[in-house]
């Protein structure tokens, strides 16, 4: 069974080879970005890639009392699709951003491997071929594109250099778990926590929009460090909890009931009105210019001050904002929008709220039976 598995992988990474010369060979005729460079930096990625899977082909079962599955399973092609996606946006790496359609390629490819991160894991679970394997490489791969994702932002200029922080903190992260364990010092487990999964999820797309060549690096720049700071402090939580210095007892009654419950009842609603205040004033302002852009700017205003679908109104508000806002200076009342409304989009809308069905979508696990 293991030799079956090493042979459909081995096919698999022969592919992925065939697949970045091909992509080379377009690179150098269609585009004026170095195709060598490209190569290098995307095939050894893509080594990288490969190697995960090649390394874990042993925990391709649903648990280690289980037997191996006979195949890899669309849901694990999907994931090493999505690692040859990121491999491919690395391969622009160091390399001069362009202002020709190629520009909008490596956003494209983070987007695409992104939206194959919510995919693969409903594959799995709805063909109930769900494996130890999925969760390595979705875990691996997480990683590796929030690591070079930002980097390229950085190399674009959209983001801040401190927003590195959000890549290096999962690795850091790691590393002390490991480091305490060899020094024979207290883990203790993390519990499941429905933000952090929204967190992670919101942080690839975010990361994916700043790479695309609309948004100005002035825009980019203020939403990547509005976003950064909740991520951040995801993090410091965590370790508090994993090195024992916040208690279950403690983490379940201030985050998960405490905070929780202020959040919904409290900030969240305030989020919400202070944001239709920021837009109204800015549509005063002639902020949103163009009648159909002004209107829906303000639909999607009602949407969230009435929680109506009010994450998917806040992000289509940060969406206009920062089209509309081209290289014009960020003022405190856009820093107020941007703020207010990346606080409804990874919260949602709290109490008072018509029709939540976003949140249910974004909390649930896709593919998953309903109960």
């Amino acid at each position: 069974m293991l030799q079956s598995l090493k042979h459909k992988a081995q096919l698999t990474g022969l592919i992925g080879i065939a697949l970045l010369f091909a992509s080379f060979f377009c690179i150098r005729q269609f585009t004026p970005l170095n195709a060598m460079h490209w190569l290098l930096f995307a095939g050894s990625v893509w080594a990288y890639v490969w190697w995960q899977l090649w390394q874990g082909l042993d925990l391709n079962r649903t648990s280690a009392q289980n037997a191996l599955y006979p195949t890899l399973g669309l849901a694990n092609y999907l994931s090493i699709l999505r690692g040859g996606l990121i491999a491919a946006t690395s391969g622009f790496l160091l390399q001069p951003p362009t202002t020709e359609l190629a520009a909008w390629i490596p956003g494209m490819l983070y987007t695409l491997a992104a939206i194959l991160d919510r995919i693969d894991g409903f594959v799995a679970r709805r063909s109930k071929r769900t494996s130890l394997l999925g969760s390595k490489l979705d875990t691996t791969y997480d990683a590796l594109g929030l690591l070079i994702a930002p980097l390229l932002a950085l190399n674009y200029g959209k983001v801040h250099w401190s927003f590195l922080l959000v890549s290096i903190a999962y690795y850091f992260f790691c590393w002390g778990l490991y480091w305490r364990r060899t020094h024979n010092l207290p883990v203790y487990p993390l519990l499941p926590s429905q933000l952090r999964r929204t967190l992670a999820g919101f942080q690839m797309g975010c990361i994916a929009l700043l790479l695309l060549p609309c948004f100005h690096p002035l825009f980019t720049t203020t939403v990547a460090l509005v976003f950064m700071l909740p991520i951040l402090l995801g993090f410091v939580v965590d370790w508090l909890v994993v090195t024992g210095r916040i208690t279950t007892p403690v983490y379940n009654r201030i985050f998960l009931q405490d905070l929780t419950s202020y959040n919904s009842i409290i900030f969240q609603p305030i989020a919400r009105a202070v944001l239709c205040i920021a837009v109204l004033l800015l549509v005063n302002d002639n902020y949103f210019s163009g009648t159909t852009t002004m209107y829906f700017a303000l639909i999607a205003t009602a949407m969230v001050f009435l929680g109506f679908a009010g994450r998917i109104g806040a992000i289509a508000i940060l969406l206009l904002t920062g089209l509309m806002q081209g290289d014009n200076m960020i003022n405190t009342l856009l820093l107020v929008l941007i703020v207010c409304s990346t606080s409804v989009m990874l919260l949602g809308t709290g109490r008072f709220s018509l029709w939540q069905w976003d949140d249910r979508w974004i909390n649930r696990r896709d593919g998953e039976e309903a109960e």
